[in-house]
């Protein structure tokens, strides 16, 4: 999955953000529909990058009496390779110094900290003084 998560454009990533958003799969007239208020692109556009999703594997179509489309590339496995890449291209490599960065510009809210913490430390096995 991590070599179809790179091949993603980010005309291509914001369809995707729609399907994954979708309840099932969807017509491309309902694709459209969501992407109307960010993006004027007219349908063969969005046709276009819904084939190129086909081709690459990222997406399903199915025959009805029109085409209906599903992501096969799951949302958690591209926000894996994205964080992966993030860290490996601008961090090289260190997630420590991801969140360092966060924790430095005040990127990361209280709440953030805590979810952090639980994750960190699931169970109460410390993190707390």
């Amino acid at each position: 999955m991590n070599e179809l998560a790179s091949k993603i454009s980010a005309s291509e990533l914001e369809v995707m953000q729609v399907l994954w958003q979708g309840k099932g799969p969807m017509p491309i007239a309902a694709v459209r529909a969501a992407l109307e208020g960010t993006h004027r692109w007219d349908a063969s556009t969005v046709k276009t990058l819904l084939r190129r999703l086909c081709e690459k594997g990222a997406v399903a179509a199915e025959k009805r009496e029109v085409f209906y489309y599903r992501p096969v590339l799951t949302r958690e496995a591209y926000r894996n390779w994205s964080t992966c890449s993030l860290i490996d291209k601008v961090y090289r490599g260190s997630a420590k110094d991801l969140v360092a960065s966060l924790v430095e510009r005040a990127q990361l809210s209280a709440q953030d900290l805590e979810d952090l913490r639980a994750v960190l430390y699931p169970e109460g096995e410390g993190g707390r003084g």
